[in-house]
């Protein structure tokens, strides 16, 4: 049996069927995300394994060990929410301290375990504050440090960057990554954005509709999504997926398999714009022009009015209107039935 095992996992409010038979084991010390769009259900199966919310039907099992229906105080898991929720009137050593005092620990024993916890967030300073003292990253650090002094067997983030601007958001990440390097502690997160999932994780879960896509890492799900769903979901800018009669010399690149009612896919990556036409390439008309400095990014449009995007590491000096032609590598080409199920993969450089 795994550290964490998930079983046939349902929940449901009212008629709605939120959460639908989730099956998922995770080892010790891994570090998985759930990612999704919102109202997917992947804060709802962190609740449920944290038990703020009780389980419909299933079970789950911590270090095989039954948790299905203890309470939350019980399941020796520590949550770490979007909002800090911390004491606005105790100091952050009282913050971080507040739940073993609750348990009757010795004096020593939580000096000992705040300082630590302090040392590793670097949060020392910090001690005697109070949190409208802090900023944002050390609000949402001294959070983390709360539940650090617990030491649980599993630590869960719900959105935990949510609420920091985007430079907090990068720091605070390679934060909670050293922190998890440095713990070694199995760690499930939840987030709405892909880049934390495919920076953080050994092991991304992609739900939608309360069901789980696929799970695997996070270039496996990149190079090799299981249905276009994740395949779009999954990169920035998205894969461009275009019915497979709309673009047939794409849809000939992927091969004999690609259904001729189906969709065919590439990443922006491996669209490639042109000074001039080449054999196989073909005519499109730029729409926009995203200049990011590191790379640039081209929305095109082709002959027949569909759109892609193509992602470059060179300065492209192109402007809306202008005339284009766009290549496309045959070696990474996917292909989706109607129903969005991949029926292959050409792809001969992926992982």
């Amino acid at each position: 049996m795994a550290y964490l095992q998930l079983s046939n996992i349902e929940k449901f409010f009212g008629d709605h069927h939120a959460i639908k038979g989730i099956d998922l084991q995770i080892e010790k010390g891994e570090f998985v995300v759930f990612v999704g769009p919102s109202g997917c259900g992947k804060s709802t199966l962190l609740r449920l394994i944290a038990g703020l919310e009780p389980i419909d039907k299933g079970s789950l099992h911590l270090d095989r060990r039954d948790i299905t229906n203890l309470p939350s105080s019980k399941r020796d898991l520590a949550m770490v929410f979007q909002s800090y929720a911390l004491y606005p009137h105790m100091t952050v050593f009282e913050n971080m301290s507040f739940a073993l005092k609750l348990g009757g620990v010795d004096r020593a024993v939580i000096r000992e375990k705040v300082d630590k916890a302090a040392a590793i967030l670097d949060l020392g300073k910090y001690l005697e504050r109070t949190p409208k003292e802090l900023s944002g990253g050390q609000r949402q650090r001294v959070a983390i440090g709360r539940s650090i002094v617990r030491d649980p067997k599993v630590f869960l983030f719900d959105e935990p960057l949510s609420n920091l601007d985007a430079a907090l958001r990068v720091q605070t990440r390679i934060e909670i990554a050293k922190l998890h390097r440095e713990l070694g502690a199995t760690t499930i997160y939840v987030t709405h954005d892909q880049v934390e999932a495919m920076t953080l994780a050994d092991r991304v879960v992609v739900l939608r509709d309360g069901q789980i896509e696929q799970h695997g890492s996070p270039l496996e799900l990149y190079d090799r999504p299981a249905n276009r769903f994740v395949a779009q979901f999954i990169g920035t800018p998205s894969m461009n997926v275009v019915p497979s009669a709309g673009l047939p010399r794409l849809a000939e690149m992927a091969g004999a398999g690609a259904p001729t009612d189906g969709f065919v896919g590439i990443r922006p990556e491996h669209v490639h714009v042109l000074a001039a036409a080449q054999p196989g390439s073909l005519p499109a008309s730029v729409d926009m022009v995203e200049s990011l400095g590191v790379e640039t990014l081209v929305y095109a449009r082709l002959e027949n009015n569909i759109q892609v995007v193509a992602r470059g590491s060179e300065r492209i000096f192109l402007h809306p209107g202008d005339r284009t032609h766009l290549s496309f590598e045959h070696d990474f080409v996917h292909h989706f039935d109607r129903l969005g199920n991949t029926c292959g993969y050409v792809a001969k450089g992926a992982a």
